[in-house]
């Protein structure tokens, strides 16, 4: 049974990246409902920046009280122009991309001189993870290979323009933040995510996981999202 705790932000708001969907949450959805949250997975169109913060907002109209926002990689973007909405009071974001007012996704890579490499758009400009082998390095080294070959047959192609596109306000500028960085990360390689998390100045975690910590490691991603919560209210 869900505990009945009550907590100062009752609301989590979980937003999937890249390559995945809503359901990638499962196991840390389950987590935070058992500590008494009222939790809803976004199901990105990856289409476009404003399509999948249209996405987000849609879900934030729908939160009775306040909302702690999480974003997991791409989704670092996403929440960074979604959380500008009045009701949510943090964000959370987990090996994520972050960009400024201003910049896009590929802007920030740019300064950061991290920029993507390896992943060419198709005719219809759309990015594939679909080689289980290539997703299991990239995205998840620490699944087992079964996990990952699943994770790969199921992976959602994300537009590659989604990356060009510019926040308008980055909302980490007003509302507080937190950063758990993986340290056995492929995909977003942890030096640059530490760097990422010192400039937003985001409260941070550390632990040994891949890109997909919300499925390797779903207890440390719950519990880091309770703290968010708790300390949101501080």
């Amino acid at each position: 049974m869900a505990a009945t705790t009550a907590h100062p932000v009752p609301n989590i708001v979980l937003v999937h990246g890249a390559f995945a969907d809503g359901s990638s949450w499962s196991a840390v959805m389950e987590r935070l409902t058992a500590m008494g949250y009222h939790v809803t997975a976004v199901q990105n169109p990856l289409t476009s920046l404003s399509d999948d913060v249209i996405a987000t907002e849609r879900v934030l109209r729908r939160q009775k009280g306040d909302v702690l926002l999480v974003g997991h990689s791409w989704a670092g973007a996403v929440i960074t122009q979604a959380g500008n909405a009045s009701n949510v009071k943090g964000l959370v974001y987990l090996s994520a991309l972050v960009p400024d007012s201003g910049e896009s996704a590929a802007d920030l890579l740019a300064r950061l001189k991290a920029p993507m490499t390896g992943l060419s758009p198709d005719a219809d400009g759309l990015l594939w993870l679909d080689d289980p082998a290539q997703f299991h390095h990239v995205m998840g080294a620490d699944l087992s290979m079964s996990n990952a070959q699943f994770l790969s047959s199921v992976q959602q192609p994300i537009a590659a323009v989604c990356f060009a596109a510019k926040v308008k306000h980055a909302a980490w500028h007003d509302k507080p933040s937190w950063y758990l960085q993986t340290t056995y990360d492929q995909a977003l390689p942890y030096p640059v995510q530490q760097t990422i998390a010192r400039q937003i100045g985001a409260r941070t975690l550390s632990i040994r996981s891949s890109h997909l910590s919300l499925i390797s490691q779903p207890d440390a991603v719950a519990k880091f999202i309770d703290r968010a919560a708790s300390e949101s209210e501080r």
